[in-house]
């Protein structure tokens, strides 16, 4: 046990250094991937059927695609046409990329639980889609979509894991480089697996507890007043 302390001491403040890149690069890429999703279910809802046609086709392909080939494509094919990335960049742009894919479904789930009556009545007050969007749907569908956000982000903070491949110096990278300086790779990648829990197991407990909540509210919800068809399914999230 002194042991583990030892190491500790010695491996803890290079960890702790990683592990605040680990949570920058998981702020960054999943903020970016919100306001991708965003950006996507408000062209899902265009008039046009191009518009529409090209986010079917971008969500189908990105979730396709493994983040691993669209980080190499991002930092190593890049160059070659005459654009450089540095590592994090490449990396949280390749997170935006990928999981704004998965949160365009997770947000289109949530918008179908607002009545179509809600749509119609702002529409009847003059209100454009946008509007309708940002005042009426998006509030409303934002309470069904808690828990699977979160279990988004918990989604982003794993993958960014795979950053460690391109060079990004994050949590599992800066495990591998004490791994190779201390030949101790059962002790270095438990402290590592720990550092990822303190991260993510915060997040796991608020989800439980937004799940709850929700499932509270919706039983003591007047039938006649809810306005939820059906929940929002995780399943966008699985792959």
């Amino acid at each position: 046990m002194n042991g583990l302390a030892l190491y500790l001491v010695d491996w803890g403040p290079r960890l702790f250094e990683a592990a605040s890149l680990t949570l920058l690069l998981t702020a960054a890429g999943f903020g970016g991937a919100f306001l991708l999703g965003l950006a996507l279910e408000a062209m899902r809802t265009s008039r046009s059927a191009r518009l529409r046609g090209f986010v079917g086709c971008y969500v189908w392909v990105l979730r396709a695609i493994p983040l691993l080939i669209v980080l190499y494509m991002l930092y190593f094919v890049l160059p070659g046409i005459g654009l450089t990335l540095s590592p994090f960049l490449a990396g949280t742009l390749g997170l935006v990329l990928v999981h704004g894919a998965y949160l365009a479904e997770v947000l289109r789930a949530g918008m179908q639980t607002v009545e179509q009556g809600q749509w119609e009545a702002a529409r009847a007050l003059g209100l454009s889609r946008l509007l309708c969007l940002r005042l009426v749907v998006i509030p409303q569908a934002v309470r069904q979509m808690s828990g699977p956000l979160i279990v988004a982000l918990i989604s982003v903070l794993k993958d960014s894991s795979v950053c460690a491949l391109i060079g990004v110096n994050e949590l599992t990278l800066t495990a591998r480089a004490i791994m190779s300086e201390s030949f101790m790779p059962l002790h270095v990648f438990l402290f590592a697996g720990l550092f990822y829990l303190a991260l993510g197991w915060p997040a796991s407990l608020l989800a439980r507890a937004v799940e709850r909540r929700m499932n509270s509210l919706q039983g003591r919800q007047p039938r006649h007043l809810s306005t939820s068809r059906r929940p929002v399914r995780l399943a966008p999230l699985a792959r």
